[in-house]
């Protein structure tokens, strides 16, 4: 089924070129159906690029969805124009009277600030706390993944001794689990960060499963048990050659990366990245879709506005 989204965002283009079906609002009108209302906190640089990146996954469900983007006013992007937040994104004012099946909340490169110094701080926690009773669930990415188990529990994050980039090997629940339906026992995804949470604070601060941990990248994916909350510390979104990507840029800033781990084929940057992730992907964000927002989601949240046994609930 398609995703709803402005025919003239310069993903349609993209996507469409990958056979992926997009529609504009006048042919929405006509299925008589109701479509989920997906919101995207947009925080990665390259808004452009990631926009195409999620709504890729997001258009693997059966199901109509109507994304819109967020942008914090509080922060002026570098990389992407204004002309393109102000006709593509909504501002929190204009979205916070409103109510949305699912939100995702992207990572930033933002990791070696504390949160409170992040420019967009106090603007971000407003949006997370007004989610808990204006979105069904809530999936936080990377960075957005930290700033969410900051914000909600307190739990901090801790630097790791070298930055954490590659494609790594990570478990799934020994049990039988929603969210990983359809994966084999262990599933490769890539990471890069500076940063990680760690498990004794996620046990003593929340009450999260654990489900998804590697060694390399200690833990994964963690979810409430009602997934209304879902937390991934990989970015199963990315391209094939997104880390080979930021490596470069590192490497003309003189940062002296180290080459990501599992990536090049023979540890050799002149070689096309190989892809390896896109099947757990694809699975993981329809999984997202269809068992936490859809089987879950009210039809119509004007009814679950005035039911006070709802928002008990939540």
């Amino acid at each position: 089924m398609p995703i709803k989204i402005d025919k003239q965002l310069p993903a349609v283009e993209k996507l469409s070129s990958e056979n992926i079906f997009v529609m504009d609002d006048d042919r929405a009108i006509h299925q008589d159906i109701r479509p989920l209302k997906i919101l995207i906190l947009n925080l990665m640089p390259q808004k452009i690029v990631t926009e195409a990146q999620l709504l890729r996954h997001l258009a693997n469900t059966p199901l109509q969805l109507d994304v819109e983007f967020l942008y914090m006013t509080s922060h002026s992007s570098k990389t992407t124009s204004l002309e393109h937040m102000e006709t593509f994104y909504k501002t929190f004012d204009q979205v916070c009277d409103r109510y949305f099946d699912g939100l995702i909340i992207t990572g930033a490169p933002v990791e070696n600030l504390a949160f409170e110094e992040v420019d967009y701080w106090q603007e971000l926690a407003e949006v997370i706390e007004w989610s808990k009773t204006h979105v069904y669930s809530t999936l936080h990415i990377c960075w957005g993944a930290q700033a969410g188990l900051y914000a909600r529990y307190g739990v901090d994050k801790v630097l790791k001794e070298k930055k954490l980039s590659g494609v790594y090997s990570q478990s799934t629940p020994r049990e039988p689990h929603l969210l990983f339906r359809g994966f084999d026992d262990e599933f490769l995804a890539p990471h890069s960060r500076h940063t990680e949470v760690l498990r004794e604070d996620v046990l003593q601060k929340t009450n999260l499963e654990i489900l998804s941990s590697g060694k390399d990248v200690g833990l994964s994916i963690l979810a409430s048990r009602d997934l209304r909350e879902v937390y991934s510390f990989g970015h199963l979104e990315y391209d094939r050659d997104t880390l080979a990507k930021e490596y470069f840029r590192d490497v003309k800033a003189g940062l002296e990366p180290h080459l990501p781990e599992n990536y090049f084929p023979s540890n050799d940057s002149d070689q096309t990245p190989s892809l390896r992730w896109s099947l757990a992907a694809a699975l993981f964000f329809n999984n997202w879709v269809n068992y936490a927002v859809y089987q879950e989601t009210p039809f119509d949240w004007e009814k679950s506005e005035n039911d006070v046994s709802f928002f008990a609930y939540l």
